[in-house]
């Protein structure tokens, strides 16, 4: 399991790096996503900080294990939030899809390294 996780966990740390960054910057998708769904621009900075600090999480949890259920419990969290907005916008699945692709993996990573969230600083 602990290739599957480190795969999985590659793929989340890509992908939200990535969307972290634009929603930080201001990208034009991003702003208009966020206005299309009506959510305030404020929010997409602190939603792309959330991805970017799970993000790191995963990262950090190459080394220690319990970060990468911490980073991961936290993107798939953030992947229902995400849901919800698009089904309260009515978007397509199409378009509602890979975030739910998103968020299944990010849950994967987090049972798999589920045993491991005890040893996460602060859980002693």
């Amino acid at each position: 399991m602990n290739i599957v996780s480190i795969v999985l966990q590659s793929l989340l740390v890509l992908t939200f790096v990535m969307a972290g960054f634009g929603k930080v910057t201001g990208s034009q998708m991003h702003v208009e996503n966020f206005k299309h769904w009506g959510l305030p621009q404020w929010f997409r900075v602190v939603t792309g900080l959330v991805e970017l600090v799970a993000a790191a999480a995963l990262i950090v949890g190459y080394w220690e294990p319990s970060w990468a259920a911490a980073g991961a419990l936290l993107l798939g969290v953030t992947a229902i939030g995400g849901v919800l907005t698009h089904v309260r916008v009515k978007d397509s699945f199409k378009q509602t899809f890979p975030i739910i692709l998103l968020g299944v993996l990010a849950f994967i990573v987090f049972f798999i390294r589920l045993s491991d969230l005890g040893d996460f600083p602060g859980f002693k």
